[in-house]
């Protein structure tokens, strides 16, 4: 089954292969960017965080993909539409910024812009192609596998 979350099989997602492999480089997140045509981090929807020095190492956040996004069902206008298959479509020209999904997020893994927006992983897969540690991979993955994080 391809990438898009239609029928029962597998859909591809952005997965982490191997968190103690990161350093917190950044690269994820400037390619993030970078896809969006963006020069910077400002737009990226991954983040790259140092856990309180190199012995501690490092993490990445990014959206989880849940099969009952919050984030989807607090959008007013319908910018943050759940996707089929876990995760989240947004469409940003119907995004007002009132920040509700940012809210709603229980892993705080979207990340509000300069301009007010939203910025969150929609699952390409870009920036797997640019971790020069293995960290992260676009693979497929039950779609079963995503159901709402709660912290």
């Amino acid at each position: 089954m391809s990438g898009n979350g239609k029928g029962k099989g597998k859909v591809k997602r952005l997965v982490i292969k191997d968190i103690e492999k990161c350093v917190g480089c950044g690269m994820c997140m400037y390619a993030c960017s970078r896809r969006k045509g963006e020069a910077g981090i400002e737009n990226s929807g991954i983040l790259a965080v140092s856990l309180s020095g190199f012995e501690r190492g490092a993490t990445v956040i990014f959206c989880r993909a849940c099969t009952d996004a919050p984030c989807a069902q607090v959008c007013p206008t319908g910018a943050m539409r759940a996707r089929e298959g876990g995760g989240v479509i947004y469409h940003e020209t119907d995004c007002i910024g009132c920040g509700n999904c940012i809210e709603a997020c229980t892993i705080n893994a979207i990340f509000r812009r300069r301009d007010g927006k939203p910025a969150v992983c929609v699952h390409c897969g870009y920036c797997a192609d640019y971790c020069p540690h293995g960290v992260l991979a676009y693979e497929e993955v039950e779609p079963e596998s995503f159901r709402r994080v709660i912290v």
